[in-house]
């Protein structure tokens, strides 16, 4: 039989590692006669395409893998391929069905069965079932067999006509065998034979399963033991990865470093077998580093690695309503002295929306956060899932939170539905402009002219909407515009008044004056600073017209480029391919009147005429900026 295994991604650069688990241990253990076909899609798929698509392939039986994202899509897709396909068999799999199986299977006639927790050997034995025309069918469950599931239940009996793990409708009555005891991760087959299926996406790996925390919003909690994958079969499949030059790993492990001596071995295998390529991504608990791991990491190549840090909230009462022990002195000791290695990418994580914490507090967590300069700050809403802790805990917080999925926080006791609006919109620029990387120089240099980034944000969303931006898309260009132009009207009439030397505040190439205090702005440079961010992300042709016209120093450029190339391009001098002309199409020359060096490398701003050359071929590895000489004697 034909075994049709889908998964409906976020995102085209996802991949969905658990139906190919499913395939490889079921190839590896199950019936030779059963023949196995993967499908990947996303949740921007027209659902007719997916459905044509899934019919022509001619499955007996169709899997999906379901997630918060996707049920939508499973839901309507099971529904209408039962019409044009009365006979095929849907299963069902995965986090969103796991823990709310009966009532999933009650609410969706379509669907036959759902595998409950881990399931390569559930997966594995219903093929086996299936192969040899003995899985039970919806009128097929004998008086007997329901009695034997029954027991089964109390845990006395194991029933041999479905495996464990499963709850499946037969005529009007739903069974389950409950949960399949955890797996053995050595057991489950590496599943990456051919990268080529996985070009431009990002590869996912796990080394571990479950995680030794209870937070109550996660379903990692659910699983109290950690089980890990032996290194002696991690270690090769690193290598794997590294021999095939994959742009990234995405560790799946829910806390990585929860075993230090399982997480220095994978971080010291891939320090000493680097490729100058790779990039490995774990999610990690900072304040569990110490000085050994952090010792490795500053020996590390840029871009070797990238941390994502969960701290969720700096409130205590909030840290401990939510069972997250966790030392946050630690916690940002330690992202600081990463953030020092300057090789290091981090993310830090806050989520709104958690018991105990109302909107000045998230405030506080918000700027408490910015205050490490993480490369990226993600702004989350609380998702009430199945299963977890929070779901039990809906009425002692007075959650209410989206019935469909991705139970989404509306309100709770300590948080209106007004507040979260207003977080929405602040969340919406920080993805914009702080976690795209894009206007890092801009923010750092206005942000401390407001009373706290927090305040940037929120006043700046509130304009953002008023002029109905939020319902619109942007370009490039668009996005320099309207914070410049909210930087020089509203916010600049708001601004205290800061003196300018007005000399020193003219711009070169042909543009005029910054404005003043007096005539518009009170925050100088900041089209210097706008021309800094635009410049070091991309090698624009057509400038917008508030950077001004630099046709005026055209002659003097071309010039640069034909007499200084040792200088500004010294690893293609000395290899003898420097040509002028080339040389000039991936790069730009830019003059500003501050330190532009100072700023990137010390994050200090000081008065000082520069030109300075912006080489794309060599960005930065972590923040993927333009490679920036500071010219000298021009």
């Amino acid at each position: 039989m034909r075994y049709l295994l889908c998964g409906i991604n976020a995102k085209y650069i996802h991949s969905n590692l658990a139906i190919f688990c499913l395939k490889s241990y079921a190839q590896e253990n199950g019936p030779d006669t059963a023949v196995y076909e993967i499908k990947e899609y996303t949740i921007n798929h027209y659902v007719e395409n997916i459905l044509q698509d899934i019919y022509e392939v001619g499955a007996d039986v169709v899997i999906f893998s379901c997630y918060i994202w996707n049920i939508s899509y499973v839901r309507e897709l099971a529904e209408e391929l039962k019409k044009v396909s009365p006979n095929l068999q849907i299963w069902v799999g995965g986090p969103e069905v796991s823990y709310d199986a009966e009532r999933f299977l009650a609410g969706n006639p379509a669907v036959n069965l759902v595998m409950q927790g881990e399931g390569e050997q559930v997966f594995t034995a219903l093929v086996t079932l299936m192969e040899q025309g003995e899985l039970p069918g919806e009128e097929e469950c004998s008086e007997s067999a329901a009695q034997d599931i029954l027991y089964l239940q109390s845990g006395k009996l194991l029933l041999k006509d479905m495996p464990q793990g499963v709850a499946w409708r037969s005529g009007d009555a739903i069974y389950n065998t409950g949960f399949v005891p955890m797996m053995d991760m050595d057991m489950i087959p590496f599943v990456y034979e051919d990268f080529q299926l996985f070009a431009h996406k990002i590869i996912y790996y796990e080394t571990s399963r479950g995680c030794p925390f209870s937070c109550s919003y996660c379903l990692s909690s659910v699983e109290k033991r950690v089980r890990f994958r032996s290194l002696s079969l991690v270690m090769p499949e690193l290598q794997r990865f590294l021999d095939a030059g994959v742009p990234q790993v995405k560790f799946v492990d829910r806390t990585f470093n929860c075993n230090k001596k399982h997480a220095m071995a994978i971080w010291r295998y891939i320090f000493e077998h680097d490729n100058g390529v790779t990039n490995f991504h774990f999610e990690i608990s900072a304040d569990l580093l110490d000085e050994e791991e952090l010792a490795l990491f500053e020996k590390m190549r840029p871009g070797l690695i990238q941390l994502e840090i969960g701290v969720q909230s700096t409130n205590p009462e909030t840290i401990r309503a939510i069972h997250r022990p966790m030392n946050l002195n630690e916690v940002f000791a330690n992202v600081d002295k990463v953030h020092r290695m300057g090789n290091i990418h981090q993310h830090l994580d806050l989520i709104a929306g958690l018991p105990k914490e109302n909107y000045a507090q998230f405030r506080t967590s918000f700027n408490d956060l910015y205050a490490h300069a993480p490369d990226q700050l993600q702004l989350g809403f609380l998702k009430v899932l199945k299963g977890t802790r929070m779901e039990a805990e809906v009425r002692e917080h007075e959650l209410r939170y989206r019935s469909r999925p991705p139970y989404e926080v509306l309100s709770t006791r300590w948080l209106s539905y007004d507040e979260v609006i207003r977080l929405k919109g602040i969340e919406e620029l920080v993805e914009m402009y702080y976690n795209s990387g894009q206007y890092s120089c801009t923010l750092q240099y206005v942000i401390p002219y407001f009373e706290s980034p927090f305040d940037f944000f929120e006043q700046f969303s509130l304009e953002y909407r008023k002029k109905g931006y939020h319902k619109l898309n942007h370009s490039r260009t668009e996005k320099y515009e309207i914070l410049r132009n909210y930087l020089r009207g509203e916010a600049g009439r708001r601004l205290p008044c800061k003196s300018v030397d007005a000399a020193n505040a003219e711009v070169g190439c042909g543009r005029g004056a910054e404005a003043t205090h007096e005539n518009e702005s009170q925050i100088p440079y900041l089209d210097e600073m706008l021309v800094l961010d635009l410049y070091l992300r991309e090698n624009v042709k057509s400038r917008p017209d508030w950077a001004g016209d630099a046709s005026v120093m055209r002659k003097k450029v071309k010039e640069l480029y034909r007499t200084r190339g040792a200088e500004l391009f010294p690893e293609e001098w000395t290899q003898g391919s420097y040509d002028s002309k080339k040389a000039a199409n991936y790069s730009h020359i830019e003059y500003f009147h501050f330190d532009v060096a100072r700023l990137l490398t010390e994050g200090v701003f000081e008065k000082k005429d520069v030109w300075c050359l912006f080489d794309y071929g060599r960005r930065d590895p972590r923040n993927k900026n333009a490679r920036v000489t500071t010219l000298s004697d021009f």
